[in-house]
Formats: C-alpha cells, structure tokens, sequence
C-alpha cells in the first residue's frame, strides 16, 4: 500500500486521498504504524491515586494494564499472562493487592514478577522468579496517563513539550474529573480529526460557536507533534468566561480543548473503517467561576458535537461517492489538516517497510 506523496508546501497541498478511509487492511496497518508508534491517553491520575488501583485499556489492538504499585511507581504492562495470555484484570479497579490472571490463575506481585503458578511444580526447569510481564512505556502529565506499546516512539517530552508552559497561568493540574461523555460516529476516525484541525468551517457549521470565537484572530501553529489552534474568547462570560480557547492536537488522536478553568480531553478510536468513538472527558477548576458554568458549557458543548457528527457523517458518504478527488487545501486556515496528513503519510510508507 503505497502512501501519497508528502507534501511539504503549503500553498500546493492537497487533502489525503479518499483510499486510506476505508478497508480492514488499511485500519490494521494503522493500528500497527500509528497507534502502536505514539503516546495514547489511557486514564487520569484519579484513577490510579493508590496502590492497586488499575486500569485497563487497548493500544494498536493489544490489551494494556496500568497499575500503580506498592512503591507509588505507575506502571503498565501488557494485559497478557506469560502462561497462556490470559487477561491479567477485566475491567478498571482499586486497591488490588496482586495481578491474578483470570485463566489459570497465575499471580504477579503489582511490579509484574510472578509468584505464582498453581500446579506448576512438575515443569522441568520451571522458577517463578524467571518470569516477568513485559514493561511498557508510562507517563503521567497535568494529572493525565499515556502509554506507549514501541520504544521508538519519540521521547514524551519531545511530543508534549511546550504545551503547559504555552497555556500559563491555566492550571491543568488543578482541574478536579467530572464526566465523560462519548458518542459513537459513522465516519472513519480520520474524518472526525481532519474536522477539528481546521476552523474553516466555523462560520458554516457551528454558528453559536463562531459567536463566541474570533474567526478574525483565529490561529494555528504548528509543531513536530502537535498542532494549535486559538481563538480570543468573546461573548462567553456565561459558557467559557474570559481569556483564550487553546484547541490542542496531538498526533494521532487526542485533542485537548483548554479555556480558563475547564479541560477537555479528547480521543477518537476507530471501531472499524468507517466508523469511530469519540470520548470527551471534562475537567474544572475548583473555584466558583468555573463551577458555576458547567450546565451551560455541557448544553453549548451538546451542540457543537452534534453539528460536528452530522458533517462529518456527510463527508465520509462523499469520500465513498466515488466522485471525490483530494482537493486543494486553504493555506490560511487548513495547514492543521495538512500537518496531520503529512505526519500519516510518513507512517504509512514506514508501516509499509518502505524508506520515508
């Protein structure tokens, strides 16, 4: 599967072509060259504050638990018993003592060494102290949790830098969990982040939403890993209050939408080719401002999503139409977009085996 060409000006590129939104083949190849290769949001910290507390996930296809031991220290393993790759938990839970596999019943201490193997004693050669669950890539940052399955996966700090000294004097870390909200969307997981790294569209999808930003002023800035666009807040005392709307995105699928005193977390998932989970997460801040738009931020945000699953619903029937061809993108207000595609075509051609 040969990827499009990567496009590196600007002024002459062109949306990626409609082939790689759809297909089994095409989404296992990307579960293998870009899920598997990034940094993925897996939980916040409030999950995973003692010892014992766990979480279970999917990364690139492959089950994943992150635990935080007895020393205090999170750690994430791959959710498959050296035995017979049985599931190490089945669902999110605290204070365990233990990783008991629910197969055979084979028991890890939280630091992933076995100490146990029911029955095991006639095994030739066989020691407990010999075997380990594999250790996977974990960092904790402004109260959130990200896993990375290959260790050639760019440095953390080489795809998140920047981005909490940029939003200053917004606190993530101060922000309290609330809710989650998730929709599930017929379009290809693509589709979802080509709309939101671009704010083209602002005055012809989300009117409410252009009352409140300044399409003049709206920006985007682009980075190795990450893409950012904002917008100056106005008329939003009762929604978002005063200061400026940060739209981060982070290849490949997570976005964090930051107002003064209110994070939204963001991460699409693919449930097949054409069809994706969005899940937001809600975070405020604990002082009276904040708390006090809450209802309005959830019946404004309730909106905007459904104006964004209906268009982006339409766009993958005119992907499949067979009438579409990759069109020219707008300099000024899509170079989100063609950062996005260029950062794919990369890992296509190297998901291929082929030189970048």
């Amino acid at each position: 599967m040969h990827a499009d060409t990567k496009i590196t000006d600007l002024t002459r590129a062109r949306a990626l072509d409609p082939r790689y939104y759809f297909g089994e083949p095409m989404l296992a190849m990307e579960q293998r060259a870009v899920f598997a290769r990034s940094w993925q949001l897996v939980a916040h910290q409030e999950q995973l504050s003692g010892p014992g507390d766990h979480v279970v996930e999917h990364i690139g296809g492959v089950p994943v638990l992150i635990v935080r031991s007895q020393d205090g220290v999170l750690r994430a393993f791959p959710n498959v018993c050296r035995h017979r790759a049985g599931p190490l938990a089945l669902c999110n839970g605290k204070g365990a003592r233990s990783l008991h596999c629910k197969y055979h019943g084979w028991t890890y201490t939280l630091e992933g060494q076995l100490r146990s193997a029911p029955e095991m004693q006639d095994a030739c050669d066989f020691k407990v102290e010999d075997i380990r669950l594999l250790p996977l890539r974990v960092h904790e940052w402004q109260g959130l949790v990200f896993v990375a399955l290959d260790e050639n996966t760019p440095g953390f700090d080489e795809v998140y830098g920047g981005i909490a000294e940029r939003i200053a004097p917004i606190d993530l870390t101060a922000m309290r969990y609330l809710r989650r909200d998730s929709y599930d969307i017929d379009c290809n997981w693509k589709v979802y982040i080509d709309n939101f790294l671009e704010g083209y569209h602002l005055p012809h999808v989300h009117p409410g939403l252009s009352r409140v930003l300044d399409y003049r002023a709206y920006d985007t800035e682009l980075f190795p890993w990450h893409s950012l666009q904002s917008s100056p807040l106005r008329n939003s005392a009762d929604i978002y209050g005063d200061g400026q709307a940060f739209y981060y995105f982070i290849y490949p699928n997570v976005m964090l939408n930051i107002m003064p005193g209110r994070l939204q977390t963001n991460r699409i998932l693919p449930l097949g080719p054409g069809r994706c989970r969005v899940e937001f997460d809600y975070y405020y801040a604990q002082d009276d401002a904040a708390q006090k738009r809450i209802a309005a931020d959830q019946s404004f945000s309730d909106e905007v999503q459904q104006e964004d699953i209906d268009i982006c619903e339409a766009v993958q029937k005119g992907l499949a139409s067979g009438y579409y061809e990759p069109g020219r993108l707008c300099p000024k207000r899509e170079g989100g977009v063609w950062h996005f595609h260029n950062l794919l075509r990369t890992a296509y051609v190297q998901g291929a085996g082929e030189p970048a």
